[in-house]
Order: structure tokens, then sequence, then C-alpha cells
């Protein structure tokens, strides 16, 4: 199949094996996939989490660097076969996606960081058919494709235990920290400040929901904001930067919960005693989970979440390289989505 993927740390497109579905996988020919930083960040430190995955475990560990690997966790496609065995929930034709991960036929990996279950960003897939549900045949397909990033937020936002009296920071508005933000909405969470250095991501954070939205360079989003009246309590790591675990240790309030959503490719740092003395509660949040796929699915689909405005540039394999290279600039889109059935 066509595709571009990932070899000793390059972007490239060309041919790749096609994969051939086992018991309990469906083969899913891709209709769109969003562009997530994590594949950017793997272009820089694959290697070193890899190494880390392999001592210390983690999904990863399966990699070989200098093989090549389609990535694209985040996607649409539609069903056109099963392998032997299999039960065949979702009738083949359907519109589908998944969560991104493989555990049927003897497999067990990360769809997008696997050299047996390719990514989105070629034409053809492995599915897990136990995690894969269909969509509704007028769902649009770059729409379809925000789900997946929309539930991590989601499954982040309630990870935190947000209650009742909470005043909740999220730091970094991209597609995770706006859907951890469009969570606390729904579970009626006020109010809400967002911190982020780009003010495009500022206003669609306002717009998802966010009552206050700073710069933290200009100002400290820790501190009491007179539109809020106090300090947040509830903080959301959505920034995944070597550092700011032990830096929101230092500026949480007693007593307070910090989420770890963003994923740090780098170990991590953390000076205990400063955490014991405030009491904290620090919470590490993973992917999402089929509950969370759903509802990110039903409030797209009925308008509750608006994610038209996240969408930028539609590009084919070819452009993949290039759009990667400029997806952490100020003018970037949140997400630029792939159709690898383009040049």
């Amino acid at each position: 199949m066509k595709a571009a993927y990932i070899q000793n740390g390059h972007v490239l497109t060309g041919e790749v094996t096609d994969p051939v579905p086992g018991k309990g996988q469906a083969l899913v020919r891709t209709h769109s996939c969003g562009m997530c930083a994590s594949e950017q960040h793997f272009l820089h430190a694959g290697q070193n989490i890899i190494d880390l995955s392999r001592k210390l475990g983690g999904p990863y560990a399966a990699l070989q660097w200098d093989q090549p690997f389609v990535p694209g966790h985040e996607f649409v496609g539609e069903v056109i076969d099963y392998g032997p065995g299999s039960a065949r929930k979702v009738a083949v034709g359907s519109k589908v996606t998944s969560v991104p991960i493989m555990r049927q036929g003897g497999a067990h990996a990360v769809v997008g960081f696997s050299h047996v279950c390719p990514g989105g960003y070629g034409e053809l897939m492995l599915l897990d058919e136990d995690v894969m549900f269909a969509l509704p045949d007028s769902f649009d397909d770059d729409h379809g494709a925000m789900i997946e990033p929309l539930a991590v937020g989601l499954e982040h936002a309630r990870r935190g235990r947000p209650e009742k009296g909470d005043v909740a920071l999220v730091l970094g508005c991209g597609a995770i920290g706006l859907g951890v933000i469009a969570g606390l909405k729904i579970m009626g969470i006020a109010p809400i400040v967002a911190a982020d250095f780009h003010p495009a991501r500022r206003e669609e954070a306002l717009r998802m929901g966010a009552h206050v939205a700073v710069d933290p360079r200009e100002v400290s989003p820790h501190a009491p904001l007179p539109d809020v009246g106090r300090a947040p309590n509830l903080i959301y790591e959505c920034v995944g930067r070597a550092g700011m675990l032990q830096s929101l240790v230092e500026a949480a309030p007693f007593d307070g919960r910090i989420v770890m959503g963003g994923y740090c490719m780098e170990e991590e740092s953390l000076f205990v005693f400063a955490a014991q003395n405030k009491r904290l509660n620090v919470q590490f949040a993973g992917g999402e989970e089929p509950q969370d796929m759903d509802l990110a699915m039903r409030a797209i689909g009925d308008g509750r979440i608006d994610v038209a405005p996240w969408i930028g540039a539609r590009i084919g394999r070819s452009g993949v390289a290039e759009a990667m290279a400029a997806m952490s600039g100020p003018g970037a889109p949140v997400r630029v989505v792939i159709d690898p059935r383009l040049g």
C-alpha cells in the first residue's frame, strides 16, 4: 500500500507492505487521519522512548527505529474485510473509527506506533473489532478523525474527578487541552482558566468553554485572576514537556490536584518532598476508553462540541513531512488532516 511513514527519524513516502488481518481484526481503508503532536515529538525523541520502554515497560518496546512504521492514530475509515474467524460485528462497507489499540490475533500494539498495525497515514489499517465502532454514513470524515483526540481530552477531564467548587486550570490548548475544556463544560465545572502562548488557541479555548484565557508569559494562570477570584486548585497539564510536573508542584496550592495529560517523551525529575508538604494529588491520565469515544462521537454529531474550527489544511501523503515540520508554529491549526488516498 501507499503511505507516509517514519524511519530513522525522517518522514518518507512510498510503498509499504499491506497489512493482513488475523482473527478479531478488521481491514480498513483510511479516509481521513488527524496529525498529532506526539508524532512530531517521536521524530526527535523516538529512539529515547523506545529505549525507555524496553527498560521500564511500555507499548513502544517492539518498535525498531531503523525500520519503517506508519503513524496515525486519529482516523476514520471503511471496513473492507475481516480476518478468518472474526465476529464481524460491524458490516463490511461501514464507516468506522476506533480506540487505537490492537489486542486481537496475538498482537498487542498501539495503532500507528507499530510495525504490525499501521496507522492512518497509510491507505490500509488493521483495527481490533472489539473496540471499533461504526459511525453514521453522514458523519463527516474529517470531523470523525477528531473523535479520538477529543475523546482523550474527555478522558483527562474526568480523571481529575472534578466537582462543584473546583477552579480548573488547563495548561496547553492544543486538541487535548481543548478537549479537556469541552469535557469540563459538559460536566458543568466552572470557572475554567486556560493558558497558552498562542492567541488563536486562547480564542478557541474560550469558544470551547473556558471563562478566562491568558498568556502565561504575561499573567500567572496560577494566581487568583480578577474574573475568577480564586486560585485554581485542579490543574490539567496538556503540554508534555520535561520540567512541567516539578513546576506545577511548585505552583499548585495546598491540597491541590494535578492531572498529567501531556505526553512527555523524556525522563522527568521531581522533588517529592515539595509535593508531600502540600499534600498534592497527582493523577497520570492515559488514553481514551470506549466510553470517551462514544461521548465524543455523540457530542460532535449533535453539535454540542464544534470541532470544525480545529481543522486546517487537508493534505495527501506527499504533504506530511512539511505539515509535520510546521505544526508547532504560531499559525498552525489545531489539526491538519491527511487523506492517504491522495498523492
